[in-house]
């Protein structure tokens, strides 16, 4: 298949990859959404939705690839993210490999972008353009659905992360009829000054662990109050909405439930 990537210019590979080794979750997930599970022969450490990607081998953290053990896949494509994985993919390049880079989405309709994009290029478009009709229904029903409850919201990526203008987060959260309180901020993400925080008057905040945290919604209240913050908190379950795989939008969903039932 030949195309033309914003970054790559243009592009040729295979019509329909057998052999794919995913470095990217949200492209693994992608991947088995379609029913392509099957292809897959590799994966990076962060890949662990589905749990059938548990039985794969590990080829990469995500910057740092074993490259014994990825040629000896001898994969026909491999995929990776852009944003923080932009050095890996320069790295596979050099080092001869098929590879393609799935964007970073900008909104969470680039979600549905990159799912089209996936079926298009593995030869099963008209799976996912059924399965973005889906999701792209699921989504607008969550139109509007809360009050414009001022949020802050945190990311815990070995610090804390924010999002400002530009990021599919900001959007979804907008979405959803909430304020987000860097909305004007120009920078997608970013680490915010906590200090600014109750300046900006937010009614909750939304706190991200890191996935398989134990005690987190405890370690999270905690750590709000070593701040001296005492606003009501909603605490997901661990790279939901840093994960922008098509299970998004159940997350989203799970997000909307968990806020109403705040009764703010």
């Amino acid at each position: 298949m030949k195309l033309v990537h914003d970054w790559l210019g243009p592009v040729e590979l295979p019509d329909s990859a057998r052999r794919i080794v995913s470095l990217a979750p949200n492209a693994t997930e992608t991947l088995f959404a379609l029913g392509l599970g099957e292809r897959v022969v590799g994966r990076s450490a962060f890949c662990y939705r589905p749990a059938a990607t548990l039985a794969l081998p590990v080829v990469s953290s995500y910057t740092r690839v074993r490259w014994e053990l990825l040629r000896g896949l001898e994969p026909d494509l491999v995929l990776v993210s852009t944003g923080v994985q932009r050095g890996l993919l320069e790295e596979l390049r050099q080092g001869g490999v098929p590879v393609f880079p799935v964007p970073l989405p900008q909104s969470p309709y680039g979600i549905l972008e990159n799912t089209v994009l996936l079926g298009e290029l593995l030869g099963v478009g008209e799976v996912a353009s059924r399965l973005c009709a889906r999701l792209a229904e699921q989504y607008a029903q969550l139109a509007g659905i809360l009050p414009p409850l001022r949020v802050y919201l945190e990311f815990d990526l070995g610090g804390p992360v924010t999002v400002g203008r530009g990021s599919y987060v900001g959007e979804a959260l907008r979405h959803l009829g909430l304020v987000n309180v860097f909305a004007g901020h120009p920078q997608s993400y970013f680490t915010p000054d906590l200090e600014a925080v109750p300046a900006l008057r937010p009614d909750l905040v939304i706190y991200e662990p890191k996935p398989h945290r134990s005690r987190a919604e405890e370690r999270a209240a905690a750590l709000l109050g070593t701040r001296g913050w005492g606003y009501p908190l909603v605490v997901t379950g661990g790279d939901e909405l840093a994960h922008y795989g098509p299970l998004f939008f159940d997350y989203l969903a799970q997000l909307e439930r968990r806020l109403e039932r705040l009764d703010l």
